[in-house]
Parts: C-alpha cells; sequence; structure tokens
C-alpha cells in the first residue's frame, strides 16, 4: 500500500488532496500546524501529524514519525495580496519562508529515502498566477515562480535516481483561505497611490467566471502521481487551464 505525505491539510487544496488519497486506498499522513483529526474520515489508513514547514526541527521531527513515505506533496502556502510599498520586509521574507524555503526544506529532508530506494515522487502546489502577471502580487508571485524554476531544475538533477518531480497550478478558488490569509498579511492598508488598482482587482475577481475547486487540485495532484509520463506543470482547475493555453 502506498504512502503520501500532504503539507497544509487543515483546510482548502490540502484537505481535499488528502481526502481523495484516503477514498483511493492509499495511506495518508495530513500534516498541519495545529494537527485535528475530526476534519478528516476516520481511517486505520489516516495519521495526522504537527509540522510547521519554517521550523527545522518540526520538518525532522514529522519526517522520523512518518517513516517511509512514496509521495510527498508541498502543498503548504500563504497568500499576500499587496502593492509592493505596503508591504514590510519582514512580511515578505515570512512570505519566502513558508511558500518558498519550506518546499525546499521539505524536499531536501525526504530526498535521502527516496535516493536509497531510487524511487518516489514530489509534488509541489505553486499557483496560476505565475503564468500571467497579476498587480499587487507580485511578492507572492515571485515565492511561486521560485518554487517553479527550483522545481524543473532538481526535476533533471533527480531523474536518473528514479526520483520523480511535478508542478501543480492552482488558479483562483473561493473554496480556499488565501484572500483572509493574504489580507491578513497586508501589514498595513494599501497605499493610497494603489487603491484604484486595488479597486481594479477586487472588480474583476467579482466579474470572473471561472475558478478553482478544490477537488480541481486534488485530482490533478492524483494524475502527477499517477501518471509519470505526464508534463511536468498541471494546472488544475478552470482559469487555471485556460491561463496555461495564453502562455
Amino acid at each position: 500500500m502506498s504512502t503520501i505525505l500532504i503539507t497544509g491539510c487543515s483546510s482548502g487544496f490540502g484537505l481535499e488532496t488528502a481526502r481523495l488519497f484516503l477514498d483511493r486506498n492509499w495511506t495518508v499522513i495530513a500534516t498541519m500546524r495545529t494537527p485535528r483529526e475530526d476534519i478528516l474520515p476516520s481511517s486505520d489508513r489516516l495519521r495526522v501529524l504537527p509540522l510547521d514547514v519554517t521550523d527545522a526541527g518540526s520538518i525532522e521531527r514529522a519526517v522520523e514519525a512518518a517513516g517511509p513515505i512514496d509521495v510527498l506533496v508541498n502543498n503548504a502556502g500563504v497568500g499576500l495580496m499587496n502593492a509592493l510599498e505596503g508591504v514590510s520586509l519582514d512580511k515578505i521574507r515570512e512570505l519566502f519562508e513558508t511558500n518558498t524555503i519550506g518546499t525546499i526544506a521539505m524536499t531536501q529532508a525526504v530526498l535521502p529515502q527516496f535516493r536509497e530506494r531510487r524511487a518516489g515522487t514530489i509534488v509541489n502546489v505553486t499557483s496560476a498566477v505565475t503564468l500571467r502577471a497579476l498587480p499587487l502580487l507580485s511578492a507572492y508571485t515571485a515565492s511561486k515562480a521560485a518554487v517553479n524554476a527550483f522545481t524543473e531544475s532538481l526535476a533533471l538533477e533527480l531523474e536518473p535516481l528514479g526520483i520523480v518531480l511535478r508542478l501543480v497550478l492552482p488558479g483562483a478558488s473561493p473554496e480556499t483561505a488565501f484572500g483572509t490569509n493574504a489580507r491578513a498579511r497586508m501589514g498595513m492598508e494599501v497605499p493610497a497611490a494603489y487603491a484604484s488598482t486595488m479597486a481594479e482587482v477586487a472588480a474583476n475577481r467579482q466579474r470572473a467566471t471561472e475558478f478553482t475547486h478544490a477537488i480541481d487540485v486534488a485530482e490533478a495532484v492524483w494524475q502527477a502521481v499517477n501518471d509519470h509520463a505526464g508534463p511536468v506543470r498541471l494546472p488544475a482547475g478552470a482559469d487555471a487551464e485556460a491561463w496555461s493555453k495564453d502562455t
């Protein structure tokens, strides 16, 4: 029976991915900063572990407790939306510590066991905003685009060792906490000079007719894990798929 470790399972994409793999008879190790077992179906194939991807000790403990795994899904992430002038460098560093360094650190932590077995799959969940430039998301996009570049380069490095890397790029999802935690991380109000830009962004979101649902991302992760002949980048969601065709 195959085992998958998924980061960021407290809500949204990670939670739905954990549910899908459980439903399809995988052993699932669902990690989150504050473990909650009541949000997932009860199963003897489920383990919920604490994990903070910005804490080296937490990563070491979680990987050790998980034991051998076949797949790592780096899904944990945070949002940030504001004009660059309205964001402190501390907030940007915090963003990169989770979205970028956290992904790299988790990948590094599981590589020894994958290398020894000459098998293993790593799926990094980034964002479709890396496919289309958007205002007020410069720092967030940079943190995710860095993971895209990291993944594609590392895929070449690890291919001779039998290790597969894939990217899943979700679009905008009203079902996730991105908007809430993005606003919480703004650090301050949007500078007055950018108020009209923020209003335009909000209006565009209201007019949008295509979105990404959590199940779209879960299915894309499933494809990434099970179809090694497929592309490295997998857009997830109607909007992400449309943007991918435009690039």
